[in-house]
């Protein structure tokens, strides 16, 4: 992705050199307009490919309501609306970092990715604690899902009964486990990206005339963010 990001380096610059044009493009505006278009591409791209996901939830929840409501009292709400706030925070800095770049601020740039940077290693650890509680209670996916006796009862501030457990439960962990799973993949990717633009801004690359990469990063970070923003009422506030 980094390779596809550094193709943009001769459409940004308000005043390029011949040099930087790739022969297939007349001038470097068409460049740059090209380069915008694949982005937006390879971002509806993945809006396609996380909405076949939230097909298979619609279906599957519309078979089994009854598995959807008794299985997501096993997920922390509120370790979920922690890392809602975390992400939402996340955007607002990636953003900042945006504009930051487009002014030419170095310093605030550097410390709006790095705060960026740490609230994805936040959300990160508080989802590994999440599948760590899971892991623990035996609440797993397919059928690797036996859940432990001694884990039913009080259960993040409500009363879990195993007398009360419907059948193919283990389908509402498989659909959690896909989702978040493949989303924490994303966030992943993301701290790469923003460590690798931090790394770039240190060097001082990014300024009013040339900061497309970090423009570039911060769609890509904010759309991670939009789709948490759909999981977590989906999967932790099912009623």
């Amino acid at each position: 992705m980094s390779q596809a990001i550094d193709t943009i380096h001769g459409a940004v610059d308000h005043h390029p050199h011949d040099s930087q044009v790739a022969h297939h493009f007349e001038n470097a505006e068409q460049q740059f307009e090209s380069a915008k278009l694949g982005m937006w591409v390879f971002l509806v791209t993945e809006i396609l490919f996380f909405s076949g996901l939230f097909c298979v939830y619609a279906v599957y929840r519309s078979l089994h309501p009854e598995v959807f409501l008794y299985a997501h009292q096993w997920l922390d709400k509120g370790l979920g609306a922690i890392n809602t706030i975390v992400l939402i925070v996340s955007s607002f800095t990636m953003a900042w970092a945006v504009r930051n770049a487009q002014l030419g601020q170095k310093k605030a740039l550097m410390i709006n990715l790095t705060l960026t940077l740490l609230c994805a290693a936040t959300f990160m650890g508080i989802k590994a604690e999440e599948y760590s509680q899971k892991y623990e209670h035996g609440t797993t996916w397919g059928a690797s899902f036996q859940p432990h006796p001694d884990a039913f009862g009080e259960v993040h501030g409500g009363e879990i009964k195993k007398e009360d457990m419907p059948r193919n439960t283990q389908i509402f962990f498989s659909i959690y486990f896909a989702l978040t799973g493949l989303h924490g993949f994303h966030v992943l990717v993301g701290m790469g990206l923003i460590l690798w633009l931090l790394i770039r801004a240190a060097k001082g690359q990014f300024g009013p005339q040339y900061f497309t990469p970090v423009d570039i990063v911060g769609l890509y970070w904010h759309l991670v963010d939009l789709i948490w923003i759909f999981l977590f009422p989906l999967l932790y506030l099912i009623h």
